[in-house]
C-alpha cells in the first residue's frame, strides 16, 4: 500500500518520506505535538528557556512551568491570526501564537504553559467538527502552537480555529492534497519578498480573495534591517510608505526576530492570506541577513561563531512563526528546510534550501563578470541536498516535477555586449557548475515537465531553462517562473528601463516586469498555466489587481507559450 507522505528525516538528517500519520496529532491528545527525540535538553536549559530543541513534552514542562488549563487573559490572545501549512492527502499543520500584547516582551504572556483547544470542521460554519484536541503553547516557543492534523479526507477543504480562556481565534481554511487518479486541477500561488516599509500588503489581500489551494512562499517573509530613520528617509530613492511600530533596530537576537515577525503578522492583509490558504514556507536571506551564505555573514567583522548564534535565533523565530512540521524544528544554528511533498501523481514538489549549504558568493558578490563563478566546487545546495534531489528526480512518478526555491536558476546577463557576461553572484549564476549538475541530473532522469519556481529579485520573469546557456541553440530542459515581490522596492514599473537589453541578451527570457503581485498557477495533467497578477500600486490602499501576462506549458513541451 502506498502511503501519502510528509517529509521526515533520517539519522543523517537527509529528508525521507514517512507516512503522514507518523507525525499526526491525535484527537483529544494533550501534547505539544512534537516528538521527544527532537531535543536534548538539560533541566537547567529548560528552566532558563534556552534549549535548542523546541519540542518539549508535558513532563519536561513540569520541571519549570505550571500548565494552565484556564489562564486569565483579559485581552484577545489571537492578535497574530492563524495559519495552516505543509498539506498532505490526509491533513496539514495548523498554527497560532498567543500574544495579547504582541509587541511587548513575551507577547504580553506570563511565562506559563497554556492549554489551547483546536477544532477542525468539515463546513465553514463549523457545525460539523471532525477533529479536535488540546495543544500546549509554551513560553520557550513564544507561546506558539503547531498541530499536525491527520486522518482527513483527500482533496477537500476544511476549516479550523483555536480557543483559550473564552477567546476564539479567527477561522482558517485549509485544503488537503488529492490522491493519485483524482487530482483534477490544482490552483496555487507563488509569492514572497514583503518589506514592511516599502508598501502595503495589498497583494496578500488579493491572494486571500483568490482562495487558492495553497501558497508557495519562497522567502523574505521579514526584513531584518533596522527601521528607516527620518534622516535616512531624506536620501532614500523610494518613499517609506509606513514605519515599523517602535522603530526597531537590526535583528540580532531571538527577541529581535520575534518582535519583527509580530510586526509583520499584525498586518490584516497578510493575516487574511494565511487564513484563506495553506502556506508551504521556505526562507531566503532576509529571515537571517541580506545575502548570507552558510555560516558566512556579508559583514566581514562578524565571526563564524557570532553568525551561528544569529542563525540560531533567526531559525528558531522562523520556525515559531511558520506553520511547519516537526522535522523542521531547528537544532541550534541548523534546520532541515528542504523537503518533498506530493500531490497525488500530478506534482512532485521539492522545496529547496539555497542558503544554508551554499558556497559564499564569488568575486565579492554583486553583478560581475566573474570567472570564479564557473569553479567546479561551487554549490548552491550542498552535497547531501543535491544527492537527495537527484534521487528524487530518478524515482519520481509525477507528471510535473517542481522545484520551489528562493533565487532564480536561469542565467540573466545584463551586459548588452555579446562577448561579456555580467550576472548576479548571489543567484545560481554565481555557481554555474551546480546549475549544470542540476540540469544534467534532470536530463538523465528524463524529466518531461520540469518547472522551477523562484523569487528574491523583485521582478516577474518567465524563462525557458536551457541545457547550456552558452549555446543559444541549446535545447530546453524545463521552464522557470520567477515571482515579483509583494511590496519590496515599492510600486515598481510595468516595463523597466533595462527590459529591451535583457530580452536581447537573454533569448530564453520571455517576460520581464517589475510591478508588485504574485504568480497564480493552474495545473492539470496536460497543461500548466502561469498568470502574472500585478497591482497598479502598493503605496496606497485599494491597489487594483490585473493579469499582466499568462504563459502555458503543454505536457512534455518544455516551452513557454502565450495563453
Amino acid at each position: 500500500m502506498r502511503h501519502h507522505t510528509a517529509a521526515g528525516y533520517g539519522t543523517d538528517r537527509s529528508p525521507i518520506l514517512l507516512p503522514f500519520s507518523h507525525w499526526s496529532a491525535h484527537v483529544h491528545r494533550k501534547a505539544s505535538v512534537l516528538p521527544l527525540d527532537h531535543l536534548t535538553l538539560t533541566r537547567r536549559q529548560i528552566v532558563q528557556g534556552l534549549g535548542v530543541g523546541l519540542g518539549v513534552t508535558l513532563a519536561n514542562l513540569a520541571l519549570s512551568h505550571r500548565l494552565l488549563a484556564g489562564p486569565r487573559l483579559i485581552a484577545n490572545p489571537f492578535t497574530l491570526g492563524v495559519a495552516s501549512g505543509d498539506p498532505a492527502a490526509d491533513g496539514f499543520v495548523i498554527w497560532t501564537r498567543l500574544a495579547p500584547k504582541p509587541l511587548e516582551p513575551e507577547g504580553g504572556m506570563a511565562r506559563e504553559a497554556v492549554e489551547v483547544k483546536w477544532t477542525v470542521a468539515a463546513d465553514e460554519a463549523m457545525r460539523r467538527p471532525i477533529r479536535s484536541g488540546i495543544a500546549v503553547a509554551r513560553p520557550q516557543a513564544s507561546h506558539t502552537v503547531h498541530v499536525e492534523v491527520g486522518g482527513l479526507e483527500p482533496g477537500r477543504e476544511y476549516f479550523y480555529r483555536f480557543e483559550v480562556a473564552g477567546h476564539q481565534s479567527t477561522q482558517g481554511r485549509a485544503r488537503t492534497f488529492p490522491v493519485a487518479g483524482r487530482e483534477g486541477q490544482v490552483r496555487f500561488g507563488s509569492a514572497g519578498c514583503q518589506r514592511y516599509e516599502d508598501g502595503l500588503f495589498t497583494a496578500w489581500r488579493r491572494i486571500a480573495e483568490d482562495r487558492l489551494d495553497f501558497i508557495v512562499h519562497y522567502g523574505d517573509y521579514i526584513y531584518e534591517y533596522k527601521a528607516i530613520s527620518e534622516k535616512a528617509k531624506a536620501s532614500r530613492k523610494r518613499p517609506v510608505i509606513r514605519d515599523m511600530p517602535g522603530m526597531p533596530g537590526k535583528c540580532l537576537t531571538l527577541e529581535d526576530f520575534r518582535n519583527r515577525y509580530a510586526i509583520y503578522k499584525l498586518d490584516p492583509d497578510l493575516q487574511a492570506a494565511h487564513a484563506a490558504s495553506t502556506f508551504i514556507s521556505s526562507f531566503d536571506d532576509h529571515e537571517v541577513e541580506n545575502d548570507w551564505a552558510g555560516f558566512v555573514s556579508r559583514k566581514r567583522d562578524v565571526t563564524r561563531a557570532d553568525f551561528a548564534r544569529r542563525r540560531e535565533a533567526a531559525f528558531r523565530a522562523w520556525y515559531e512563526h511558520m506553520p511547519l512540521r516537526a522535522p523542521q524544528t531547528p537544532r541550534g544554528p541548523d534546520i532541515l528546510a528542504y523537503r518533498r511533498l506530493r500531490i497525488g501523481q500530478l506534482v512532485q514538489l521539492d522545496i529547496l534550501d539555497t542558503r544554508q549549504h551554499r558556497s559564499p558568493q564569488p568575486c565579492g558578490g554583486g553583478w560581475k563578470a566573474c570567472p570564479e563563478a564557473k569553479a567546479a566546487h561551487r554549490t548552491m545546495l550542498g552535497a547531501e541536498q543535491e544527492k537527495w534531489l537527484y534521487s528524487g528526480f530518478r524515482e519520481s512518478q509525477a507528471q510535473w516535477s517542481v522545484l520551489a526555491q528562493q533565487v532564480p536558476l536561469s542565467r540573466l546577463d545584463r551586459d548588452p555586449d555579446p562577448n561579456t557576461l555580467e550576472t548576479q553572484m548571489d543567484k545560481w549564476d554565481g555557481a554555474e557548475a551546480a546549475r549544470r549538475r542540476l540540469c544534467e541530473a534532470a536530463e538523465a532522469a528524463k524529466l518531461r515537465n520540469l518547472v522551477v519556481l523562484a523569487g528574491d529579485v523583485h521582478h516577474n520573469r518567465a524563462l525557458e531553462i536551457r541545457r547550456d546557456f552558452d549555446d543559444p541553440a541549446s535545447a530546453n530542459i524545463g521552464v522557470e517562473f520567477v515571482a515579483t515581490s509583494i511590496s519590496s522596492a515599492g510600486n515598481g514599473t510595468d516595463r523597466p528601463k533595462r527590459t529591451d537589453t535583457l530580452l536581447t541578451a537573454n533569448p530564453h527570457l520571455k517576460f520581464f516586469n517589475s510591478q508588485r503581485g504574485y504568480v497564480r498557477h493552474v495545473v492539470d495533467r496536460k497543461h500548466w498555466q502561469a498568470d502574472y497578477m500585478v497591482l497598479d500600486k502598493v503605496s496606497e490602499a485599494g491597489g487594483k489587481l490585473s493579469r499582466r501576462a499568462s504563459f502555458v506549458v503543454e505536457h512534455a513541451s518544455r516551452t513557454l507559450g502565450k495563453a
